[in-house]
């Protein structure tokens, strides 16, 4: 697997990937651990998940230059993606053994009914580029910690990164054969998922990643976990804030280059603000600074892949075609590597590509709308329901309104972000199941009712 490097399109490194049969010897390495790691206590497996959170600590700038070699992020950002992962790991080092509290049922008396939480097994997490250190620890700190045992299999950009993962846990004295990194291509997925030692899939990525995991693991019965795509609205209503809102959206947008699921993408702005909200928004989208991802001082690095970002800029100019007006931006970058500038576009055409498909990158797409129902109506008109962010200063008024909107995980005066308090996932053609909090502990778990007379 070559690593290029997109700040400079060269390449970086060279790791050797899996072979097959590589593949066979840890598919059985996960078999053993799981039967041991299975029986070790709650607060054993708490503690070395305590571990495996300092040590990401003690060797946050080492894993964060990975990163930001291999996928362009910047320096600051990937610091502070790999403190994140630590924090989720503190997270279920300190509740998880609560989340697997066996609940009480109401019962005939003399008889005691619990359900309790057994781990189904080997995990199979094919994990993006994109955060590449956070996706897989909010997989892998919960569900490590329920017994289950995990294999990984990371988008092969940032091969360097699932083998520093790997390293984590081991470093952090985990048995061999708990969490393994696989580098192998994606037409090896389908056979490791009908794997018979195999008993669960999530995916975090594309559509069609999705459903093809989905698919191969339906028709094995096996239980999978999907966290995809998203557009998600960024609503902005005539009470809003409108500097916090301006503020808060042009970062939304571009953080990690615009590479997230969960950035805003699509700004709809009630008339009575519209123009305000757009001086402001191009405003502080035009003070963001591009540059070298090894700068402290850069928000916005390259694109992690240069066929992403030329992918990106033909939906642009598919829009552009189509209608749409380009108020900054608009054009890659005349520098060396992938350079996509932060991009603003107006009067978008109803179905052209960027009101109608993802936008993986610094590019939005702001609407003026001319009352409430027609903000709700177009931030649901969408395939994807993964997120949606309120701008109000009406409390009530925003808890209202995310009750009308269709997406898994609606903030009001917040952008929209995964936290290890509570669960996050999406609806419709964003996914299914949830990660994180409880309810993610237990997606991977057999939810076992048991009668004692």
């Amino acid at each position: 697997m070559d690593v290029i490097n997109p700040a400079t399109g060269e390449r970086a490194d060279t790791i050797e990937a899996h072979t097959e049969s590589d593949v066979e010897a840890a598919l059985e390495r996960a078999s053993a651990a799981f039967e041991t790691w299975q029986d070790e206590p709650i607060r054993k497996r708490e503690e070395l998940l305590a571990a495996a959170g300092d040590v990401l600590r003690e060797n946050k700038r080492e894993y964060a230059e990975t990163m930001t070699r291999e996928m362009g992020k910047p320096i600051s950002q990937a610091i502070a993606e790999v403190e994140k992962c630590a924090w989720v790991c503190d997270h279920y080092a300190e509740h998880g053994s609560a989340y697997l509290e066996a609940d009480s049922h109401a019962s005939p008396p003399g008889s005691d009914v619990k359900t309790v939480y057994d781990p189904l097994g080997p995990i199979l997490a094919v994990m993006p580029w994109n955060f590449p250190f956070w996706q897989v620890f909010r997989f892998a700190a919960p569900h490590l910690t329920s017994g289950n045992v995990g294999l990984l299999k990371h988008a092969s950009n940032v091969p360097g990164c699932a083998q520093a993962i790997e390293e984590v846990f081991r470093q952090a004295g985990y048995p061999d054969g708990v969490f393994q990194s696989l580098l192998i291509p994606s037409d090896l997925v389908d056979d490791i998922i009908e794997d018979e030692r195999v008993k669960a899939a999530t995916v975090t990525g594309s559509g069609p990643a999705g459903r093809a995991v989905a698919s191969t693991a339906g028709d094995q019965l096996k239980k999978s976990v999907l966290e995809l795509g998203g557009s998600d609205p960024f609503i902005i209503l005539d009470d809003a804030d409108i500097d916090d809102a301006a503020e808060t959206g042009a970062w939304a947008r571009n953080q990690n280059g615009g590479q997230s699921c969960i950035a805003g993408k699509r700004f709809l702005v009630h008339t009575d603000v519209y123009d305000e909200f757009l001086e402001r928004f191009v405003d502080e989208i035009e003070s963001l600074t591009v540059g070298d991802p090894t700068d402290e001082a850069t928000d916005i690095g390259p694109q992690a892949r240069a066929d992403l970002m030329d992918d990106l800029h033909e939906q642009v100019e598919a829009s552009v075609e189509a209608g749409a007006d380009v108020l900054t931006g608009g054009e890659p970058m005349d520098r060396k590597g992938a350079y996509y500038p932060p991009t603003v576009l107006t009067d978008i055409p109803e179905g052209c590509p960027a009101d109608s498909e993802e936008t993986f990158g610094p590019v939005a797409a702001v609407y003026e709308l001319d009352d409430e129902a027609a903000i709700v109506a177009k931030a649901t008109d969408t395939e994807f329901g993964l997120g949606a962010s309120i701008w109000t200063t009406d409390r009530e008024r925003g808890r209202r309104l995310a009750r009308e909107i269709d997406a898994g995980c609606v903030y009001v005066n917040q952008l929209v972000k995964s936290d290890p308090r509570v669960p996050f996932g999406g609806v419709k053609a964003s996914g299914y199941g949830r990660e994180l909090a409880r309810e993610g502990m237990l997606e991977f778990v057999n939810r076992k009712t048991v009668w004692v007379e």
